[in-house]
């Protein structure tokens, strides 16, 4: 018996040893090739398939303050039937169809506070929501239709949003690759610079409220509690420069001032009642020439569609 076990254990051992000299040899020679030998190509990764259901093209609107709410239908928005996304993502659901573009309108709280309006989210929480919600949508859709190109819009409070994800897209590719992104449109940009981007208007001289303020951030605070004046954005479009339009009014007072307004207060509240030009993108005719601002909106959209 003793000796049957001592057989047995040999060839074990044995075995084991053949395996190992084998399994030696293979990787050698998968490592050392013979000269002028080139090892076996791999297979490159299949490229992501689009779903049937998915839209060539995905539009997203940012309304500005007080144009949207958290609960708002996205694809049928009611919150504010004036807001002026409206005229823009309107004419666009009616020329084509869901199949062939989704046009989709950020569903935020789209609030400023002020000291006249305590009851009111703050600026930076609002914003802070928008931005959350929009890389949300772009990165499902990107997820399940990696075919599928985007074209971002946002008036305002909304600019600021798009634009912030605009600087992130361009020089990032997050949270989308910069490619998907056919093209950009600001209305009325807080962190507008001249010469970032480009102005199919008058090119205006001056820059965003959020870029004027910014180091008088302490007094802005007494007027806007919770808002942040965050200046110029870094690294501006990137890649998405080429892109990139920014469309601000002459004397807007939220894309159109000078540096370090003097009176910082009574500024900062002219921001948050958002009345005068600021309110007239829809129907001003002196912003680009020959058409207001809604009119370029859905042109710009249906030329970047259509060819």
């Amino acid at each position: 018996m003793k000796k049957a076990l001592t057989v047995i254990a040999a060839i074990i051992v044995v075995a084991l040893i053949i395996g190992g000299i084998a399994h030696y040899v293979s990787t050698r020679d998968d490592q050392q090739l013979p000269p002028g030998a080139e090892p076996a190509p791999t297979e490159a990764p299949p490229t992501p398939e689009q779903p049937d259901w998915c839209p060539t093209y995905e539009v997203i609107a940012a309304p500005g303050t007080w144009e949207s709410a958290a609960d708002d239908d996205p694809i049928n928005p009611q919150a504010n039937p004036n807001s002026f996304m409206l005229t823009v993502t309107r004419p666009l659901q009616e020329r084509y169809t869901p199949d062939e573009v989704k046009v989709w309108t950020l569903p935020y709280t789209a609030q400023f506070k002020s000291r006249q309006a305590m009851d009111q989210m703050g600026y930076d929480e609002s914003r802070d929501e928008g931005t959350s919600r929009v890389r949300g949508e772009m990165i499902t859709t990107h997820e399940q239709c990696p075919k599928t190109e985007f074209i971002l819009t946002g008036f305002s409070q909304g600019a600021v949003i798009i634009g912030d994800l605009a600087n992130d897209i361009g020089n990032s590719d997050q949270p989308i690759p910069a490619d998907r992104v056919k093209g950009v449109a600001l209305v009325a940009d807080g962190r507008r610079e001249p010469g970032v981007g480009i102005d199919p208007g008058y090119n205006v001289p001056g820059v965003g409220a959020e870029v004027s303020l910014e180091a008088l951030n302490p007094v802005v605070g007494l007027a806007l509690p919770g808002a942040t004046m965050r200046g110029p954005r870094v690294g501006g479009f990137g890649s998405l420069s080429d892109r990139t339009f920014e469309i601000c009014a002459p004397n807007d007072h939220i894309c159109d001032l000078p540096i370090g307004v003097p009176n910082a207060i009574d500024r900062a509240q002219a921001i948050a009642d958002n009345t005068g030009i600021h309110a007239q993108y829809a129907t001003n005719p002196d912003v680009i020439p020959g058409q207001t601002t809604s009119q370029w909106l859905v042109g710009w959209v249906e030329g970047l569609i259509d060819n």
